[in-house]
């Protein structure tokens, strides 16, 4: 039995959940896996899972032997890059999580630009909106964006900042009533984003809870709707500035106060960082620094 290997399966195991997604991800047979972590489970003397038709769930022991496993596989990892390093050509993989609609824009030139940078380096990238524990679902980076602080037990490096915009239609007022205060979006059906940490609390000037028709979990979706003329939208550059520059929205309360909204690359808080992911991290503060260089020489 390869004892490395079976403990890497049992960990991504533990993060997916289940036997059936592992086997799709590895390409490998549910039945190896399985024989895997009972060899496993008998090298060390202990049963490490509950197996069940639908779900798995660890037993006191595994819980325990899967934080070891990840600790022992992390040092793995950081020995090999160690040598990389040290040879000027980082290798291996890295998991990382974004948010959908910054992964479509700016952050797939970002990733563009990495990998002409690092070509030995291997990128898994999931876009998604959700909040997910990036430790539990085995990624190595995540991207954030938020207006407050991060409250976690990751190390988060702020990147770059975007600004909000209230958008409606270019033809929008023609059938519903003028905005030229906060308290106005009240009258208006205002189209939340369900992913949103104020939730119906928008913070412009001393704040306004508005309501709508609408909870989206996606920006670009909420955009189509704004086009549309079906309401109001609280909207981060990097998902409106097309529409924008090219007239089919407009901005209202262009002059009421708006908290800035963060980017942060945020990663597991560990005494090393593996060398890849300090390159990676590295190359992402780069990276931003020259795109906001570029940008104030075109004002």
């Amino acid at each position: 039995m390869d004892k490395l290997r079976a403990m890497e399966l049992f960990v991504r195991l533990a993060e997916v959940g289940s036997f059936t997604r592992l086997a799709e991800e590895r390409n490998l047979s549910k039945s190896m896996i399985s024989k895997e972590i009972s060899r496993l489970e008998e090298d060390i003397g202990a049963r490490l899972l509950h197996r069940s038709t639908r779900n798995i769930q660890l037993t006191q022991v595994g819980s325990g032997y899967l934080e070891r496993c990840r600790e022992i596989l992390m040092k793995l990892d950081d020995a090999d890059s160690y040598v990389q390093d040290h040879q000027h050509q980082p290798k291996g993989k890295l998991r990382i999580n974004a948010p959908m609609a910054l992964g479509l824009t700016d952050l797939s030139l970002l990733f563009a630009a990495f990998m002409r940078e690092y070509p030995d380096i291997e990128l898994d990238i999931h876009l998604s909106d959700e909040p997910l524990d990036l430790v539990k679902q085995g990624f190595d980076v995540g991207f954030r964006a938020s207006s407050t602080r991060f409250d976690s037990s990751y190390v988060g490096k702020p990147l770059t900042q975007f600004s909000y915009h209230v958008c409606v239609a270019a033809d929008y007022f023609e059938s519903n009533p003028n905005i030229n205060q906060p308290d106005d979006l009240i009258q208006h059906n205002c189209l939340v984003y369900s992913y949103f940490r104020g939730k119906n609390y928008w913070p412009l000037g001393d704040g306004v809870e508005v309501s709508g028709r609408l909870k989206v979990n996606s920006t670009p979706f909420m955009m189509e709707l704004i086009r549309q003329g079906l309401g109001v939208g609280f909207i981060p550059d990097f998902v409106c500035d097309y529409d924008l520059k090219k007239g089919t929205v407009v901005e209202v309360l262009a002059n009421v106060n708006k908290p800035k909204l963060t980017l942060y690359a945020l990663y597991p808080a560990r005494q090393f960082a593996p060398p890849k992911l300090s390159h990676c991290i590295g190359f992402f503060e780069r990276w931003f620094q020259q795109q906001e260089k570029k940008s104030s020489l075109l004002f």
